[in-house]
């Protein structure tokens, strides 16, 4: 066991002396034959599009490589729609894409071309709050508020959709937004409301 321990060893320092003395071996000449321009990214394509977003006509010059929460929020300030995981596993990013809820991380700014967009700033009328925002507050379906918006635009989302005959059929469709504060019965309690009022969403 000792004599195998021993020569693998010995194996390995040989194979790493080899390699280094590979490298000492390679020319200067060829080391620097490499173009700096294809070691060094350049700057990321740009490409143009218009979108609508709150009803408002957008256009605007986007990196091809940019999801499009990272637009909203860095390119047009629409700050509401929170940036969280990334991978769209909290919601905490959520908006509605042409009427659908989407995770904005989860597309690019590109692909949404022509496309209608409505963020949490879009969905009050001026300074009278939507219904599933007034049933929020009335139900202390919030507590540090991070995870919110994605909360209101899914919990739309859920009436629209025709999901929200039950409190567990809410649950199942709201499972997607997590809220680390643990308001879940509150923010059941308050899209069942809405649906209870019968208010258009």
């Amino acid at each position: 066991m000792q004599k195998n321990c021993y020569n693998n060893g010995r194996r390995d320092f040989i194979r790493k002396a080899s390699f280094t003395a590979a490298l000492y071996a390679i020319p200067s000449a060829l080391v620097h034959a490499v173009p700096i321009d294809l070691i060094t990214p350049g700057p990321a394509p740009k490409e143009r599009i218009k979108l609508l977003i709150n009803g408002k006509e957008i256009a605007a010059e986007v990196d091809i490589r940019i999801t499009l929460l990272d637009f909203l929020r860095e390119q047009l300030g629409y700050t509401g729609t929170k940036k969280g995981c990334g991978m769209g596993h909290c919601g905490a990013c959520i908006i509605h894409i042409n009427g659908k809820r989407m995770n904005s991380c989860q597309t690019l700014a590109i692909h949404n071309k022509s496309n209608s967009i409505v963020t949490i700033e879009g969905v009050a009328k001026g300074e009278d709050l939507h219904p599933m925002q007034e049933a929020f507050i009335k139900c202390d379906a919030m507590q540090c508020g991070y995870c919110t918006p994605g909360q209101i635009m899914s919990g739309i989302a859920c009436i629209r959709d025709g999901r929200a005959g039950s409190r567990e059929e809410i649950q199942r469709y709201m499972a997607g937004n997590i809220c680390r504060c643990g308001a879940y019965q509150n923010i059941v309690d308050a899209i069942s409301q809405v649906k209870a009022s019968g208010k258009p969403v």
